[in-house]
């Protein structure tokens, strides 16, 4: 596991947004806790392939990393037949922007996985030769047979679980869907993947399932995104690839300890995207609890925490939870490292201009969770031919998105709906849209803005 006393490694703070005034009777407390970890630079500090390496690291080095590259190569991707090939060149892209001493494997996917470079249940050490080597193994995939992602991450875990290593990364791409095994086999396939390494999904074209890939990336910690042009797949494949390799420090979990008679409604990671984390505690000792955060290199995520206190008198204050950011000891025998640390206080007040207020962040960021769930339940609505509820909730998302400035994802809007007025929320169903724009939106749904300070 990293070692922090190195300079080289993230220094991490965490802030607190909260009205911490509650009126006579209140039991609500939410805030805002912003993480945020730096001393690496855009790519955490780590020098890729064929740069010059950072003073902090000696030549090609950086924290042990391995990666497995999963392509899909069931029959579908020979439709058009420039799509396997597009998905060889952007593999070969990514495989060209491992750090030197990275150890990685790809893997072909069909209706089995099998690892076809370095093969025989072995990780291959980036270099020259490897990667040339690898880019050959490409050359020779071809289409054919059916999806079954579950063994294809069930693949990866067992190579990348036999590297000694500090962050253990995969990067998936299909395009269609998990038609050859039982939806309950993929869903046992990432609760064993789930902690043992992070996953980014892709899905390119329209012929994939949007919940599927989605689903798999909020479940082992990794971003999702359409490619619905292949061409796209390249450079898509290069920023995750530079992404996964400024990652610095593995297993980071967030530590929520509240005192007695205190509930803990909900814990979501808010920035960059909206993902639930508390049905993902794991508990840590008397009214502790720790919600994974994966794996960090130079960057900044906002998490909402909520939880009821006692009611408790004018003038009474308590603490409502301490937040810690936990790093476990890599041999199990020591105790956690904590990174750093947020208090979230409870104060009750007779003063109603105080009680009454709600912290802009907290505001922000629960007008952005309610954004990614009125998209989803609008998109649901209109393919199930309730037109009335799918203006009602694309509307809304149309509001939301122009109040919180989330621009990217009002401009997702305008190709689902014509917009009549975004301040009200006024819309209509636009007659047809293409099947790349709606899925766009879908993937995208999650994405958030951060609140301006």
């Amino acid at each position: 596991m990293a070692n922090f006393s190195k300079s080289n490694v993230p220094q991490f703070s965490v802030e607190v947004y909260q009205n911490e005034f509650l009126p006579e009777g209140g039991r609500e407390v939410n805030a805002i806790v912003t993480v945020t970890s730096t001393g690496g630079g855009t790519t955490g500090g780590i020098p890729l392939a064929g740069s010059t390496p950072s003073p902090a690291y000696g030549p090609g080095q950086g924290p042990d990393a391995a990666v497995v590259l999963m392509v899909d190569c069931s029959g579908s991707m020979d439709y058009p037949p420039t799509k396997m090939r597009t998905a060889r060149d952007a593999t070969a892209a990514a495989i060209d922007a491992l750090r030197e001493g990275t150890r990685f494997a790809v893997v072909a996917g069909t209706h089995v996985a099998k690892d076809v470079y370095p093969g025989n249940g072995r990780l291959a050490v980036a270099d020259q030769q490897t990667r040339a080597q690898a880019k050959d193994a490409l050359r020779k995939l071809s289409a054919g047979g059916g999806t079954a992602i579950g063994t294809w991450l069930r693949l990866a875990d067992r190579l990348l679980g036999a590297a000694e290593v500090d962050i253990r990364h995969g990067i998936l791409l299909t395009d269609g869907r998990n038609e050859h095994e039982a939806p309950e086999d993929l869903r046992a396939a990432l609760d064993s993947c789930a902690g043992r390494f992070t996953c980014d999904a892709r899905g390119v074209g329209t012929d994939w399932e949007v919940k599927e890939v989605t689903g798999i990336a909020a479940a082992l910690l990794g971003t999702a995104d359409i490619v619905a042009d292949p061409a796209g797949l390249a450079a898509d494949f290069t920023r995750m690839m530079e992404n996964a390799m400024g990652k610095e420090v593995a297993d980071v979990a967030l530590r929520l300890w509240t005192p007695v008679g205190v509930e803990i409604r909900f814990v979501k990671q808010v920035a960059p995207t909206v993902a639930d984390l508390t049905g993902r505690r794991t508990e840590a000792g008397p009214r502790a609890g720790d919600y994974p955060t994966g794996s960090w290199g130079d960057e900044s995520r906002d998490y909402h925490v909520c939880v009821l206190v006692p009611e408790a008198g004018i003038g009474q204050e308590m603490l409502a939870a301490r937040v810690s950011l936990i790093l476990p000891d890599p041999s199990g025998a020591g105790a956690p490292q904590t990174l750093s640390q947020g208090l979230v206080r409870a104060v009750w007040t007779d003063d109603m201009v105080a009680s009454t207020s709600i912290n802009p962040q907290v505001a922000h960021y629960t007008g952005q969770a309610e954004l990614a769930q009125v998209i989803q339940q609008g998109l649901d609505a209109r393919k199930s031919g309730d037109f009335d509820g799918a203006t009602a909730k694309l509307g809304r998302a149309v509001q939301l998105a122009s109040a919180s400035g989330n621009q990217d994802t009002a401009k997702l809007l305008s190709k689902v709906v014509d917009v009549v007025d975004a301040a009200t929320g006024t819309v209509r169903l636009k007659a047809k849209v293409a099947e790349a724009d709606e899925m766009t939106l879908e993937t995208r749904s999650t994405k958030t803005v951060r609140v301006k300070k």
